[in-house]
């Protein structure tokens, strides 16, 4: 029956009966990931961040010295600090205590007018209510005014009023204890935290609050425990960083200055590694993305670097200046600031836009650094040195890179070794790197054409974290990835210039196939961070096993899987079990309705929530020194899941 087009007189007009109000949270349980990022892992431990980061406003306020995290064997989080204790006077406007209005109702807290808080990271008062809104049940605790306060919510609503209960014991302080338990209809993807994701985010948040103690508990299994505490503050956060790394020079730089454009912390040192690992925070938070603090840092840097060594005859008087990328090689900084009002770009809160910012930064650093060379003649060198060696390497690879740029990037010419889609729209087309030709011959006969291109790599690419840019850009299976995303590398990347919007790695799932996904994660993390940054590198999931019961193939992808297909098939011992060896086993068909079919297929997105953290990790797993990949591993071998023999 064909259909006719719907009359422009039916009730399906758009008119003001079609308008909806979405009062108190109704609007955050409509629309979780408007809030907190998504329903998946990051969304979970979103709630942690936002209840932990209200005590740690407490902290910058001078009011909270501690801070205690616990998971408890039900999944809940329950966090508890020695702050002030939340308002619990009650509000004549709204005819509730202060608590509630803060719990329930969004845009509503102590931190817009400047008075309840001088400096603060939550700055848009949704947090707490947020949190509230999307958790089964929140209970509160509010030691404040000599008693203690208590009141429970289930999914937002308030079961009772706030009762005033038992006075406070002799010795016992003011503060907060929250404890909530996420909704699981709303996190559907999982109901588990993790412990490290949990630890890593308050170590930086201990490094980034001198002094402030901050410690988190797993009930769920035994001596799952932290405590972190920094006197040293960010200084302690750039030794950290360079630990697994060999230092230049022996002091880490320091400057703190207080101006009335805000606070400024900068803490630095070099290590002879070839990355440099430069993390910029406003408020407490990771603006990844950079801003004004960071355009100040890099300027001074610049200047104050290539000035004192003109003035000391380190670089000649024909030699041209050191550029700012020679200069940060191996560069460990954090640069930290606490402003009033700082202005973020967007909700996310990742580039910081306050221009006096700019030049409180520069001027600080300029000052300080020059005083800082002056003082350390010999550490002075060692930087200096470093710097020239890095030019020198530049030097060498602006060839190569003009190479490929002419060979390449500005001729029709694409990798002899590339099978392009015929698709032109980066919004539609998808790049397979593939590992071996086996491999990248099924994919190039079992893929769609129009929209899907395969790379495929031989053997195991170069590990950047041990190669300066000549050397990177030498490397001809690099060169290949370079030319075929088409977007540049380096400072140099334009992600508008990307010809793929997804850039998928496809390896063998056993330990040399995760070594060489592993090493392209390293190049593309380091070279072409923005690839990562707009969501556009993934991973295929390829199957591990085919069972073949009755006729008929299924295929399963982990060992669980596998358990749970054999007991839905009633197999009882009478299906074949292969298991895949690897991507060349499968021919050009099966590749394409297990991995590479979108209708079928599973990817899995990659994505960095905190630089810092993969910095870390990144350097610990291929970086020089051996003992740091071997802590990584006692302390991750309970996570293992599949080991190839």
């Amino acid at each position: 029956m064909a259909t006719s087009p719907v009359s422009k007189n039916t009730k399906s007009d758009y008119d003001a009966s079609s308008i909806q109000v979405l009062e108190g949270l109704e609007a955050v349980k409509r629309r979780p990931g408007m809030y907190i990022g998504s329903t998946g892992p990051r969304g979970l431990h979103h709630l942690v961040w936002e209840i932990v980061d209200n005590s740690i406003d407490e902290a910058l306020a001078g009011y909270c010295t501690e801070i205690h995290i616990s998971v408890h064997p039900d999944n809940s989080v329950s966090v508890s600090d020695d702050g002030r204790g939340m308002p619990v006077g009650r509000m004549e406007k709204y005819d509730k205590s202060a608590t509630e209005v803060i719990m329930t109702t969004l845009h509503a807290g102590g931190k817009f007018d400047g008075q309840g808080y001088k400096v603060s990271g939550g700055l848009h008062g949704v947090g707490a209510s947020v949190v509230n809104a999307l958790s089964e049940w929140l209970e509160m605790e509010i030691r404040r005014e000599g008693h203690v306060f208590t009141q429970r919510y289930e999914r937002g609503f308030p079961q009772g009023d706030l009762t005033k209960g038992r006075k406070l014991k002799k010795g016992e302080g003011n503060g907060t204890t929250i404890r909530f338990l996420p909704d699981p209809e709303v996190f559907t993807e999982t109901q588990e935290f993790s412990f490290d994701t949990l630890s890593r985010r308050f170590r930086e948040s201990a490094f980034l609050n001198k002094g402030l103690k901050i410690s988190l508990v797993d009930e769920r299994e035994e001596d799952r425990a932290v405590t972190y505490q920094y006197e040293g503050g960010i200084r302690d956060f750039v030794a950290h960083i360079n630990e697994a790394k060999d230092p230049v020079h022996k002091t880490v730089f320091y400057l703190e200055r207080e101006d009335q454009a805000g606070d400024v912390e900068v803490a630095m040192q070099w290590n002879n590694g070839f990355q440099d690992s430069v993390f910029t925070f406003a408020n407490n938070i990771n603006t990844h993305e950079g801003g004004a603090h960071l355009s100040g840092f890099k300027a001074a840097l610049t200047r104050t670097i290539n000035d004192y060594a003109r003035q000391k005859n380190l670089i000649k008087e024909k030699e041209e200046n050191l550029t700012g990328d020679d200069i940060r090689e191996g560069l460990a900084a954090v640069i930290s600031v606490k402003l009033r009002e700082p202005q973020f770009e967007g909700q996310t809160k990742t580039k910081l836009g306050n221009t006096e910012v700019k030049g409180l930064v520069e001027s600080s650093t300029n000052r300080f650094l020059a005083e800082f060379l002056e003082e350390r003649p010999g550490e002075a060198k060692a930087i200096i040195n470093k710097a020239l060696q890095a030019a020198r390497a530049r030097q060498a690879a602006r060839k190569v890179r003009d190479t490929i740029r002419k060979g390449y990037l500005e001729s029709s010419t694409l990798p002899g070794k590339l099978a392009d889609c015929s698709s032109k729209d980066p919004a539609r087309s998808e790049l397979y790197i593939v590992e071996g030709d086996s491999a990248g011959g099924s994919a190039k006969q079992g893929r769609d054409r129009n929209f899907q291109a395969i790379l495929p790599l031989r053997g195991k690419i170069l590990n950047v974290e041990k190669a300066n840019m000549n050397k990177v850009l030498s490397n001809v299976e690099i060169q290949a990835m370079i030319s075929a995303i088409g977007a540049g590398v380096g400072e140099s990347f334009d992600i508008g210039q990307c010809r793929y919007n997804k850039v998928v790695l496809m390896t063998d799932a056993d330990v040399d196939g995760s070594h060489i996904r592993t090493l392209v994660l390293t190049f593309l993390f380091r070279n072409m961070p923005e690839l990562i940054e707009a969501g556009y590198v993934y991973i295929a999931q390829p199957p591990l096993y085919k069972v073949t019961h009755q006729r008929r193939d299924h295929y399963v992808y982990n060992e669980r899987e596998l358990r749970e297909t054999l007991n839905r098939l009633e197999a009882n011992g009478n299906a074949n079990i292969g298991r895949f060896k690897g991507l060349g086993e499968m021919n050009p068909i099966q590749l394409w309705e297990t991995t590479m079919n979108p209708q079928n297929r599973t990817l899995l997105q990659v994505t960095v929530d905190s630089a810092a953290v993969a910095d870390e990790l990144f350097t610990a797993l291929m970086g020089d020194k051996v003992e740091p990949r071997k802590l990584f591993i006692e302390a991750n071998a309970r996570e293992v899941k599949n080991l190839d023999a």
